[in-house]
């Protein structure tokens, strides 16, 4: 059997606000709220992926990793650069406005966060 991972709950203060972020800077489509569980705001990541939002009282910030190509990882970093969210080489400096050149999985790397804390990865050959 093979497993692939199907869906996984992203906790934060606003869920919408935390979808909507998350699918403008990837460019993903925001669809709103789910149409039977409104309490969760979906953004389909690809064909078996989906993050699903929830609003929480205290968020716990989450690390999500994304392999990317390159054309991809460009234009993401083009989109943080316009809408001047901070980025930066490692999870410790997510802010510092660099990419990593050398990530430790290959290729380069970007680090990048949300209001609610949750932590994203970009690693692109």
């Amino acid at each position: 059997m093979t497993i692939t991972l199907n869906h996984t709950i992203v906790s934060a203060a606003d869920n919408d606000e935390a979808a909507r972020f998350f699918a403008g800077v990837m460019g993903l489509e925001y669809t709103g709220p789910h149409p039977h569980a409104r309490h969760f705001v979906p953004i389909k990541v690809n064909d078996t992926l989906t993050l699903d939002y929830l609003t929480v009282a205290f968020p716990q910030g989450q690390h999500l990793a994304f392999d990317v190509d390159a054309a991809t990882f460009d234009t993401v970093v083009g989109r943080l650069d316009d809408r001047e969210i901070p980025y930066g080489d490692t999870p410790a400096r997510p802010d510092n406005g660099r990419i990593d050149p050398a990530h430790p999985l290959g290729g380069r790397g970007v680090y990048f966060s949300d209001s609610s804390g949750n932590l994203y990865e970009l690693i692109s050959p």
